[in-house]
């Protein structure tokens, strides 16, 4: 049986820092483009994009960011050990789903009728 071990994440000063920097960044970025209001829409943009990617640095060489890049390496990494169906397999399960769906939806019509049938028709005599 696998226990369960608690998880310590540690921030540092630094770290924290970093990440408050990325956020200066993005507002930084956003208030530049209004800020900007006056000027061509182009340099406004570049303001934008430039301060993002700049966030972006920031935010990635802190600890959050080695984690983010490490989880998504390791996602990729399962995503490949995955086993893919064929095509022919994938178009065999989505015809057995949609004979599936097609019975069930037909099933249910059927119980809805005879219900109906039942309880107006027979015991409450209504039609």
């Amino acid at each position: 049986m696998a226990t369960n071990t608690p998880v310590e994440t540690v921030t540092s000063p630094a770290d924290k820092a970093k990440l408050a920097a990325a956020a200066l960044l993005v507002v930084g970025g956003v208030a530049a483009f209004y800020l900007l209001g006056q000027s061509d829409l182009w340099l406004r943009v570049v303001a934008l994009l430039a301060l993002l990617a700049a966030a972006v640095g920031v935010f990635f060489t802190s600890e959050s960011g080695r984690q983010l890049t490490a989880f998504t390496r390791d996602a990729i990494r399962e995503t490949k050990k995955v086993v893919w169906p064929t095509r022919k397999e994938a178009m065999q399960m989505t015809g057995y789903v949609f004979a599936f769906v097609f019975v069930m939806a037909l099933f249910l019509w059927l119980t809805d009728k005879t219900l109906e049938w039942v309880l107006y028709d027979l015991v409450l005599g209504w039609r």
